[in-house]
């Protein structure tokens, strides 16, 4: 996958997620987030109360809007400043909010959960597949027995329907142009993001997205521990068909 460079994944970084956090969480990320909570709490079938892990919380913006709805939330991302973030959002807002520094392949908790989520299309970034693996055995062990998982991700279905060659746009103080290419045979995307302050000054970062075809996913899932896996294609739980908006996968332990 190309990700890894001197030993660390380029998610493990925090100078990129401090760069980069406002370029890739825009404001209408942050706006959907009160009703992607509203989702998860009816697929789940919570209950005020109800323990939520949110695996990869990254600046908490799920992570917040869960616990403004009364469920018992720990975040976990790998990012100190990222956890610091969500910190800060969950005092702003007088919520309670567990976070732990961790990373997700070998995340593991003695308390487990009724849900877990991994939103946003967090995953599918490690350098193999079989560290992929280890994330999502990490959030089966994680949960209780008949809890639910919800992932939503890019897929390679997803990828191919949405698929721009780039953009240019300005945001956070920068123009940002990006540039996507296929790996493999649909196996991965590749992105390139040059950031361009107002001084001319060029932040450039590239990262590869492994892309999973969605029955492939869900069979994975099954195999690491999960009952079930269903796949839809969005929160609304539509068909995942060739109206598919993005991929959602709903696992049961």
């Amino acid at each position: 996958m190309e990700n890894k460079k001197n030993g660390i994944e380029w998610f493990e970084k925090e100078n990129f997620w401090i760069t980069f956090a406002p370029i890739m969480f825009d404001d209408a990320r942050w706006a959907e987030a009160p009703d992607v909570a509203e989702y998860v709490m009816k697929l789940a079938d919570l209950q005020k109360g109800d323990s939520v892990l949110d695996a990869g919380c990254g600046l908490g913006r799920i992570s917040v809007e869960l616990a403004l709805l009364g469920f018992d939330v720990t975040g976990v991302d790998i990012i100190k400043a990222e956890l610091d973030a969500a910190r800060d959002s969950a005092a702003a807002e007088g919520v309670p909010l567990n976070l732990v520094q961790a990373d997700l392949r070998n995340f593991s908790s003695d308390k487990k959960f009724d849900c877990a989520v991994n939103l946003y299309t967090s995953f599918g970034y490690c350098d193999t597949i079989e560290e992929d693996m280890m994330i999502l055995k990490s959030i089966a062990g994680a949960l209780k027995t008949g809890g639910t998982f919800i992932m939503e991700c890019t897929s390679r279905e997803s990828a191919i329907k949405y698929w721009t060659a780039g953009e240019d746009f300005d945001r956070a103080g920068y123009h940002v142009h990006t540039e996507f290419g296929v790996v493999g045979a649909w196996e991965g995307l590749r992105s390139k993001w040059v950031l361009t302050d107002d001084n001319g000054k060029k932040i450039e970062h590239e990262f590869v997205q492994r892309l999973y075809a969605a029955d492939d996913l869900c069979r994975r899932m099954i195999a690491c521990g999960f009952k079930s896996a269903n796949v839809y294609g969005d929160f609304d739980l539509s068909p995942y068909d060739e109206h598919l908006r993005t991929m959602i996968v709903i696992s049961k332990k």
